[in-house]
């Protein structure tokens, strides 16, 4: 059964190690000619999460081509929860080049990833190629994603302080936890920063728990922030049009 090296600091007893495992030398044996390289990625890969058996394994699959090997899939595989992303070679170095308002979610899968079947070295090139986009990419870039990420987290501010209002409370719940995401979010282009995961991304942003308030204050400066880097979040109806 296919297990990470020792050194990359796992522990080889944990059911999930074992399970990914057995997924990819599953998928190695129903699809030889489609599997260039498989990876475990989020949190697990890091090493030091405290999820226990019980916590997702997040497993890529990696194709020659697109179309190839198994189609992307969610299942509970002897009580672990397995994520299967299948991707082709080309199109997720392109995603990896690719600097989009979600970036402080995403860049974590190709910056750090444990290598179960990758004879080519290929996890190396999307990690380098994913730092290199960054070491080129302007200041602007970050900004104007920022940009687009705040107007979610407007967008679901907005609706929650309206449904508190019309005692919507669950509702407003959800959407006030859209707002946290997607103003942590706004922080990390900001200072450049990525997250392992939503959760990280609102810990380490101090937006866990933050209130209505204190949710609309943290975006009412990402806005002046916004502005004063020459991205602000209102415009005319020409700016709209043309981008």
């Amino acid at each position: 059964m296919t297990v990470p090296e020792p050194a990359a600091g796992v522990d080889l007893d944990d059911p999930r190690w074992q399970v990914a495992g057995r997924v990819a030398d599953a998928a190695r044996r129903r699809f030889p000619a489609d599997i260039l390289a498989v990876a475990v990625h989020g949190p697990l890969a890091h090493g030091d999460d405290d999820g226990g058996g019980d916590a997702e394994v997040d497993l890529l699959l990696v194709t020659y081509r697109a179309g190839g090997g198994p189609a992307p899939s969610t299942r509970r595989v002897d009580g672990v929860l397995v994520a299967l992303t299948v991707a082709d070679a080309d199109g997720y170095l392109r995603r990896a080049r690719t600097l989009t308002p979600a970036w402080p979610l995403t860049a974590d899968r190709y910056v750090t990833t444990v290598a179960l079947y990758d004879p080519t070295g290929w996890l190396r090139t999307l990690r380098d190629e994913h730092l290199g986009r960054l070491a080129r990419a302007r200041p602007a870039e970050f900004s104007t994603a920022a940009r687009d990420a705040w107007y979610r987290g407007w967008a679901a501010h907005a609706r929650a302080a309206r449904l508190v209002e019309w005692y919507e409370t669950d509702q407003a719940l959800v959407m006030l936890g859209e707002a946290r995401l997607a103003a942590a979010t706004v922080s990390g282009l900001l200072s450049r920063t990525y997250f392992r995961d939503p959760g990280d991304a609102v810990r380490r942003t101090g937006l866990a728990g933050a209130d209505m308030t204190e949710v609309g204050r943290v975006l009412t400066g990402q806005a002046d922030e916004l502005t004063a880097r020459g991205r602000p979040v209102d415009g005319t109806v020409d700016d709209l049009l043309t981008g």
